[in-house]
């Protein structure tokens, strides 16, 4: 156990571990072996964590700090992950199995999610209002909401960080970040940079540990403000069950099972490669993946023909080398849903097109690129969210039909829509119901673009300079400009 990393979490500035010692184990899902230890944190290590935020919040010299002088903080810290991107990308392949190649890629480029919201700082405005009573003025005035809880799984933690803690603390607020209990390591390293970049002890801490206790006495504190969810729904359902125990703000972010549609008039070439990032990029295990794929069926045929060619071609294997193209799933119990959903959609009538199983000669939780031709909607496969690489298909004749398709399911993140035809582009953006939709693209993000769900993916939005009044709250002040005094307020005029 000595040759494995020992880490510790980020309480008030300092690096501590769980208040009973309690540590538990992180596995490498590319050989299952088990490479370091965090600490388990306790109710009271999450009560400290939440105390010292809103001590920070209310008392420190982030209290008083202006704006521009928190955007400077910001700024400070998105160089260093610019700088550190090679480091942090090896940590979080390491712990979760993604590709070395798109953990350093996203650590770098969450740098730029840092520096704008470090620029938007000092851009957060109330206004006047033209009110209907003479001899008063009237305007509104943005504060910040306290301490901020902030919740994120294991899959793109990076970029969910940025877009959670950016907006929070450009607009003044504290965090308390709850790390996965399946990958803490990089956001442990996180913590690190945090503190390079000069945040005062106590704006941003950091707690690793499991929903329970963990999570439930964070997201039930009575001193936390906003609750920011990424995760499963069953999680989620527990979060709004918490926080009715102090009324906090909530958003969610529930992932999904996205249509993507693919129109007779597509490039199909783009289509495929669209899919073929949808589907098996970041081994499927994204909370936008296009898995479920509608085809035309005028080009089914020769879509499935190349796509499927293509997938057989992918080289699986070691995160970490920088010709491999998909590495493992995160967790085995991952790997078993996957096994049991694809044989029951088997059963169903599903047609296995290529993959189904775990690859030949490689340990860890690997599973091959995996394409099911299904004869309805109706197979289970087509609504449940499996969270790796694979791809339920189904054809359909007309727009009608697709849009139908489409929309039956509970949930309503993301969708794609290939076609060359403009009308028909804007008539299925607006009548698919999905809070992000993608036309002749796919998997594209911006620090200047919201994204968030609708129906059973949740609700708020996140990234964008919308979310920055997202995590503050108006207060209104009435000033009275008259010389005379008020009225007598027994007499009515």
């Amino acid at each position: 156990m000595t040759d494995l990393r020992s880490y510790r979490m980020l309480i008030d500035g300092e690096w501590v571990g769980a208040s009973d010692g309690k540590m538990f184990d992180s596995i490498n899902p590319s050989n299952g072996e088990v490479w370091s230890r965090v600490p388990e944190a306790t109710a009271d290590d999450v009560d400290k964590a939440v105390r010292a935020a809103h001590r920070a919040f209310t008392a420190g010299p982030w209290a008083t700090m202006t704006p521009t002088e928190r955007g400077k903080c910001l700024r400070r810290l998105a160089d260093l992950l610019a700088e550190k991107s090679e480091d942090l990308g090896r940590t979080e392949t390491i712990d979760t199995g993604k590709m070395l190649k798109e953990t350093r890629w996203q650590a770098k480029y969450i740098a730029e999610f840092f520096q704008f919201y470090a620029g938007c700082a000092d851009k957060i405005s109330g206004e006047t209002l033209p009110i209907d009573k003479p001899d008063l003025f009237v305007f509104t005035h943005r504060e910040p909401l306290g301490v901020v809880a902030a919740i994120v799984p294991w899959n793109s933690q990076l970029f969910l960080v940025a877009v959670k803690i950016g907006p929070a603390l450009a607009a003044g607020n504290t965090v308390v970040l709850k790390t996965s209990e399946h990958a803490s390591a990089a956001m442990l390293d996180f913590g690190r940079l945090v503190e390079e970049a000069g945040f005062p002890p106590g704006v941003v801490n950091i707690v690793s540990g499991h929903g329970d206790p963990c999570g439930k006495a964070l997201t039930s504190h009575p001193l936390v403000a906003r609750i920011s969810f990424t995760g499963g729904p069953g999680a989620a359902r527990q979060v709004l069950y918490n926080s009715a125990e102090n009324f906090a703000e909530v958003s969610l972010e529930l992932g999904g099972k996205s249509p993507f549609i693919v129109f007779d008039d597509a490039n199909i070439e783009s289509a495929v490669n669209g899919s073929i990032a949808g589907i098996f990029g970041a081994t499927g295990q994204s909370c936008v993946a296009g898995s479920r794929l509608y085809l035309h069926e005028d080009i089914a045929d020769e879509f499935l023909e190349m796509m499927t060619s293509m997938a057989r071609e992918i080289r699986i294997g070691d995160p970490l080398l920088e010709e491999t193209q998909m590495g493992p799933l995160c967790t085995i119990g991952q790997m078993e849903t996957i096994e049991r959903e694809v044989a029951l959609a088997q059963s169903e009538g599903g047609q296995l097109l290529c993959g189904g199983k775990r690859p030949d000669g490689l340990d860890g939780n690997y599973y091959e690129p995996t394409i099911i031709a299904c004869p309805s909607q109706n197979l289970r496969i087509m609504d449940t969210e499996l969270f790796g690489p694979v791809l339920s298909v189904l054809r359909f004749k007309d727009e009608e039909e697709v849009i139908a398709l489409a929309n039956d399911t509970v949930h309503g993140l993301a969708a794609g829509i290939f076609t060359q035809d403009s009308a028909r582009s804007l008539r299925m953006a607006k009548a698919v119901r999905a809070g992000i939709v993608w036309v002749n693209t796919y998997r594209a993000v911006s620090p200047i673009a919201e994204f968030g769900g609708i129906k059973g993916s949740g609700y708020g939005r996140e990234s964008g300079f919308q979310a920055m009044y997202d995590y503050t709250r108006p207060k209104t002040v009435w000033m009275n400009t008259s010389n005379e005094p008020m009225s007598n307020p027994f007499v009515m005029r």
